[in-house]
């Protein structure tokens, strides 16, 4: 009795597979097969190889392809296939092979570091997640998940040593298939980094630095004590000390060029409207230009202030304005039409206007020479 129980049921197993056969005559559609396929799981299963599999269409055939990835199939060998599981009767039309496709979600490198510095950011004495450079243990690149993991990465636990900079940072990601989360588990370490200049050679402490003398690089925050220097602000700018190649400059490294220098010889102009006179001087002081120094008048021995307005330059300004000149008056000379003005003491009016800055008035008297002069009586 148990046989013959067994044997119908397997007549009506084969019967019920052939069905698709049979379908065909009798208008309903027949199993199709697919020439592309798209697959979430770990497994192909027929109903994801043809169209209209019926109950067979959870059989599974095949191992999915790698995450991410796709694979092909000849199409004798899926049917080959098909058949050892009772499915006939299925139409290939021209399809030559089966691509099949594996859904996954990608998680990029640059996303996982990204994920690491905002779960650092601000905290443990870090700054800015932009400002951290992560670097994991094993090289992490491309992470590849199932498809139903669309949840964002939250950090669920964080661990942050301060002194070497390591992490050990736990993720979790919510899937559509699953109610527990997906865990992930990142270690590695993050340092927090600046932008600075960087020397391309060694400088001596009176070079110029030029653009091909600096490099814009990021440096670890801890090599850099006090106020990084971009490269930008350094281009121009003379250094305090000698460097080598490779150290990063700090604002407090650079300063502007110095024009004149300490114990230097140097051109003093002393300038006011309408009179530009130089004579040589010997600096006290160092500075860059714009600097107020002090100069030594080698020929009066006097002590004069001014601005330095180039290399080995002082320029000691004057008054700004002439004096304003006395209402005109009717005058007469008492020389003589032959007589001719004392002629002007050069030397002197050198010696007044570069001992001290001049009055107007002083400026004027030093032009004009002295003449009497009377004032006509009144007709």
């Amino acid at each position: 009795m148990t046989m013959i129980r067994t044997t119908l049921l397997a007549i009506s197993a084969l019967l019920v597979l052939a069905l698709p056969a049979q379908a065909a005559d009798d208008g309903i559609a027949a199993p199709t097969l697919r020439a592309s396929v798209t697959v979430t799981s770990d497994v192909v299963r027929v109903g994801d190889l043809i169209d209209n599999a019926g109950s067979a269409a959870l059989i599974p055939v095949y191992r999915s392809p790698d995450l991410g990835t796709t694979g092909a199939l000849p199409v004798a060998q899926v049917l080959s296939v098909l058949r050892a599981k009772q499915v006939i009767g299925v139409m290939t039309g021209d399809i030559k092979e089966v691509q099949v496709t594996r859904l996954a979600r990608t998680l990029a490198s640059k996303d996982l570091e990204n994920a690491v510095a905002s779960a650092l950011e601000r905290r443990f004495g870090l700054g800015d997640a932009a400002n951290l450079t992560v670097t994991f243990d094993r090289g992490v690149s491309d992470m590849r998940l199932d498809a139903s993991n669309t949840g964002a990465l939250q950090a669920v636990a964080t661990r942050y040593d301060s002194r070497g900079g390591r992490f050990d940072i736990a993720f979790e990601i919510s899937n559509d298939s699953n109610p527990a989360p997906t865990r992930l588990r990142l270690t590695g370490t993050a340092i927090e980094t600046v932008e600075v200049a960087v020397l391309t050679r060694d400088i001596d402490r009176s070079e110029m630095l030029k653009s091909s003398d600096i490099a814009q690089e990021r440096r670890p925050k801890s090599e850099v004590t006090g106020e990084p220097a971009l490269r930008e602000r350094a281009i121009g700018m003379q250094l305090r000390r000698p460097m080598r190649a490779g150290t990063p400059i700090r604002v407090a490294d650079i300063a502007k060029p110095e024009f004149v220098t300490r114990d230097q010889s140097v051109t003093v102009i002393y300038q006011v409207p309408g009179i530009y006179l130089t004579t040589r001087g010997k600096a006290i002081d160092g500075g860059a230009e714009g600097d107020t120094v002090s100069v030594l008048n080698l020929q009066t021995k006097r002590t004069l202030t001014g601005i330095v307005t180039g290399r080995g330059q002082v320029t000691v300004q004057g008054a700004s304005q002439s004096a304003p000149m006395a209402p005109a008056v009717e005058q007469t000379s008492s020389l003589k039409r032959e007589e001719a003005p004392a002629p002007v003491d050069t030397a002197a009016l050198l010696r007044n206007l570069v001992q001290a800055p001049a009055s107007p008035a002083q400026i004027a008297e030093a032009q004009i020479p002295q003449a009497r002069v009377s004032q006509a009586q009144a007709k």
